[in-house]
């Protein structure tokens, strides 16, 4: 008996070692998440993004796709202050030694800390950053899968106007201290004169605003069939609920951009956010199977709460960074971002994605139209 015991106390001890050795052996990679999750609209695409990214990173340290690799991720709010993405960005860059940053959430934010890691050789992976030709203006080591606006917002005009060809007057209204604002803001003041329609109002307004009275009673006075918006979901929502609240006709349509997408625009704007129509790669009720397995994911793992657009970009560039890890075998960011650039038609939530020549994603956009408390094709 006692030499069973010590039998089995010498396995016992050799499986230890054994689990042991391979726990010393498991090369750590960490992934940097520099989104908000505290700073008004901000927060509503950070928070999701967050979410997706981490879900991506269970699920790929449980699957052993990456073999002898575990990830690690490290969060840093940056409470949507570009001047803290910078220094969320030096943190991880120089202390906790990331191999890819995910993020940021804003493209103001983009600008101002993208540059840091562009000069360290540490690849950056938007979800959320959408102002034209940013990856290209910055630098090789910036990706993104959120489609820029200069992609998205013409194809939207076209579509409302081949339903609506009676729409010549125009109004836009955008906020004028963001850089995604002001990006679209030109890309739709271009698509708008491109079919030589009348803008006939344009207001501003500055991130936070709440009130949009005085604007909004401008461009009533102008008699516009359509408005523009280049706003985030939370002003969005406002400018919307306070127009049809002035008397803005139903028959008056709205467009959006992707940053008006959010949960959250529902509950702000109520029964006046029906009708909005934006552009974007993808949508809740998708039938394509790997948004399918999404969704019911993520439900499971946060409660029940439903994802937005936001928490599907940040499923796949956290899906895409994985992907490029595994064919890297390493957490060398010169060979991640190496891999990165391979990368085409992958399988993701939002289609067959990967990114081209420019680190622009491939994947094509959908015009959508809100409706009873979501988003859905506008055919």
């Amino acid at each position: 008996m006692r030499r069973i015991t010590q039998v089995i106390a010498s396995a016992a001890l050799a499986a230890g070692l054994s689990f042991s050795l391979a726990a010393a052996h498991a090369e750590v990679v960490k992934l940097g998440i520099a989104q908000t999750t505290t700073g008004g609209s901000a927060a509503l695409y950070g928070i999701e993004q967050k979410n997706a990214i981490e879900l991506v990173v269970a699920q790929a340290n449980a699957s052993g796709k990456l073999g002898k690799i575990k990830l690690e991720t490290v969060h840093y709010d940056d409470a949507a202050d570009r001047n803290q993405t910078v220094n969320v960005f030096q943190r991880l860059i120089s202390r906790d030694k990331v191999s890819v940053i995910l993020g940021p959430t804003l493209t103001t934010s983009a600008y101002a800390a993208d540059p840091i890691a562009q000069k360290a050789g540490v690849p950056v992976v938007a979800s959320s950053n959408t102002a034209v030709d940013l990856p290209k203006k910055i630098g090789d080591y910036i990706f993104r899968v959120s489609p820029p606006e200069d992609r998205v917002t013409p194809g939207v005009v076209q579509a409302v106007l081949t339903r609506h060809p009676n729409i010549k007057r125009v109004a836009q209204i955008y906020g004028i201290d963001d850089q995604l604002t002001k990006s679209a803001y030109g890309v739709q003041k271009a698509a708008l004169e491109g079919h030589k329609l009348d803008i006939v109002a344009t207001e501003t307004f500055q991130r936070g605003d709440v009130d949009f009275a005085a604007q909004l009673t401008k461009i009533k006075a102008a008699n516009p069939d359509l408005i523009v918006l280049g706003a985030l979901a939370e002003e969005a929502a406002g400018i919307i609920r306070q127009a049809r609240q002035l008397g803005i006709p139903q028959s008056t349509l709205f467009i959006g951009t992707q940053s008006s997408i959010s949960v959250k625009f529902f509950e702000l704007g109520g029964d006046a956010a029906d009708g909005l129509i934006v552009g974007t790669a993808w949508y809740s009720a998708s039938p394509n199977p790997a948004s399918v397995e999404f969704v019911r994911d993520y439900k499971a793992r946060y409660n029940g709460r439903e994802p937005d657009i936001y928490s599907a970009y940040g499923h796949d560039a956290a899906a895409l960074v994985v992907e490029a890890i595994r064919r890297a075998g390493s957490g060398d960011p010169k060979a991640i971002r190496e891999q990165l650039t391979k990368i085409k038609d992958y399988p993701g939530v939002l289609g067959l994605i990967g990114f081209d020549a420019d680190r622009e994603p491939t994947v094509e956009p959908k015009i959508l139209v809100a409706r009873r408390g979501q988003f859905v094709p506008l055919d």
